[in-house]
């Protein structure tokens, strides 16, 4: 009788965890031990139920899965994070295997794939979505070459960039959301996703950012 692998999901959107949870539970190897609506519930399940494996969400409220990956890989080492998301950007992927994750799946992937990424993982292997891993290996090929480094600001959004703009520029979030006619629920998600896209994670370091790429200027 093979071990059964214990599993966190962790993921904003509960119809997903329930989906996920009536998949997987249709396998004697799985067994769901939690669920986590944001970054910090993750970390908090993970130091309650101890999972064999966390299938971490990268947008969630709180506290992004980018850093909540960094922390459970650093409180609790042997847990293995699996990436689930419908991000398939080289950029996240990187960051997410630098920070510790074990592997990294798309959420159009079939439940049998999934399954097989999950005891890879759990059996200490690494696992890309196998439509991602060619672009990824081509990367690192392209950079041990000597290749050019593609500009991380380049990849944000227009509205992420005017977020950022404001952020450097000392707005709160209230301010930001009514300056741009959103709410403030929106503008803390921009700033989450400028925190996981630029990997910095605090608002000092954003301002860091902005001005060293002349996005704002300081007044000598």
């Amino acid at each position: 009788m093979p071990k059964t692998i214990r599993i966190l999901i962790a993921d904003d959107h509960a119809l997903v965890r329930e989906g996920l949870a009536a998949l997987l539970k249709m396998s004697e190897e799985m067994e769901i031990v939690g669920e986590a609506a944001d970054g910090i519930e993750a970390i908090e399940r993970v130091g309650k139920t101890r999972p064999d494996v966390v299938l971490m969400d990268i947008s969630m409220p709180k506290l992004g899965g980018l850093e909540a990956t960094v922390e459970i890989k650093k409180t609790h080492p042997e847990v293995k994070v699996l990436v689930l998301t419908q991000y398939d950007d080289s950029a996240y992927i990187r960051r997410f295997l630098k920070a510790g994750a074990s592997g990294y799946m798309l959420k159009k992937a079939l439940g049998a794939d999934l399954i097989t990424a999950i005891k890879a993982v759990a059996a200490g292997e690494a696992y890309l979505h196998p439509s991602i891993a060619s672009s990824v290996i081509g990367e690192y090929l392209d950079d041990q070459a000597g290749g050019p480094v593609e500009d991380v600001y380049e990849r944000l959004t227009n509205r992420e960039k005017q977020v950022l703009k404001l952020i450097a520029e000392g707005y709160t979030h209230k301010e930001i959301a009514d300056l741009l006619g959103i709410s403030v629920k929106t503008a803390i998600t921009h700033q989450s996703n400028l925190n996981e896209k630029l990997s910095i994670h605090t608002r000092a370091d954003l301002i860091k950012f902005a001005i060293q790429k002349g996005i704002i200027k300081i007044d000598s």
